[in-house]
């Protein structure tokens, strides 16, 4: 699995021009997966990203959660992450996880998240979605098991 999180300011889902989903501050969270990917890693990773200190606190320093700041969190399926960029011009998928296989995966990272922090944001898995966004740092960080 891997996970790009990015924190934001606010994000905007949008399918065929029709909003999806919205957050506001906290963290877009991009997830990919391979075919050896299981929910033990998905759990790993998801504990990781919801506990890391990578907002500011008062003093400017970041050691505050995404629950000290009332955070949110929009996960995304994106099979691109798994793309190798340097066997051709166009990035090799074969990577990624199958549909079959990644659907599952993405709907329990969708629930792990949920049961560690109520609601969450999320894309349609498989469609061609547009993110409006608005980049806190930047700071994007990669998870990956």
């Amino acid at each position: 699995m891997r996970a790009v999180v990015q924190r934001v300011n606010h994000a905007i889902l949008t399918v065929e021009d029709r909003e999806i989903s919205r957050i506001g501050t906290g963290y877009l969270v991009l997830v990919g997966f391979t075919d050896t990917d299981n929910e033990v890693l998905v759990d790993r990773i998801v504990d990781r990203i919801v506990k890391m200190r990578i907002f500011r606190d008062e003093n400017g320093k970041t050691n505050n959660d995404l629950a000290s700041v009332n955070g949110e969190v929009m996960v995304v399926s994106n099979f691109t992450l798994y793309g190798n960029c340097f066997t051709n011009r166009r990035p090799d998928f074969s990577a990624a996880a199958h549909y079959d296989a990644a659907l599952p995966l993405y709907r329990y990272a969708v629930e792990a998240f949920r049961k560690r922090l109520g609601r969450v944001a999320q894309g349609v898995f498989g469609e061609h979605m547009h993110i409006d966004m608005s980049s806190d740092g930047p700071v994007t960080l990669i998870l990956e098991k």
